[in-house]
């Protein structure tokens, strides 16, 4: 079906999940508010919230206390979940969507 013929469901997905919207937040932001990851994924600070005790009990992230906020930790050799891609691990993942923001000049 073409985009064009009324379809509603054209507009209702996309290629990543809010899993890997937060942990690409995380990269670019180490030190980010989850208030913050929350707007920019476009989902609930409640639903980050989970998200994120999701990606730490996975061993994805880690999360330190610094004063009254906190640094998070991703363990770029992490594998994906599926079976389909578990022999790719996280950090080419990371490195698709944040090199950008690493080569930008200053």
């Amino acid at each position: 079906m073409a985009p064009s013929d009324g379809n509603q469901r054209v507009g209702r997905w996309t290629f990543l999940t809010n899993h890997a919207r937060v942990l690409l937040e995380i990269a670019r932001n180490p030190n980010v508010r989850l208030r913050d990851v929350a707007d920019t994924a476009g989902i609930t600070e409640r639903a980050t919230q989970a998200i994120v005790a999701d990606l730490e009990a996975a061993g994805y992230v880690t999360r330190t206390r610094v004063g009254r906020r906190n640094h998070y930790t991703i363990d770029p050799d992490s594998r994906f979940r599926h079976p389909a891609e578990a022999d790719h691990s996280i950090g080419g993942l990371l490195s698709l969507f944040t090199h950008r923001e690493h080569s930008k000049p200053s």
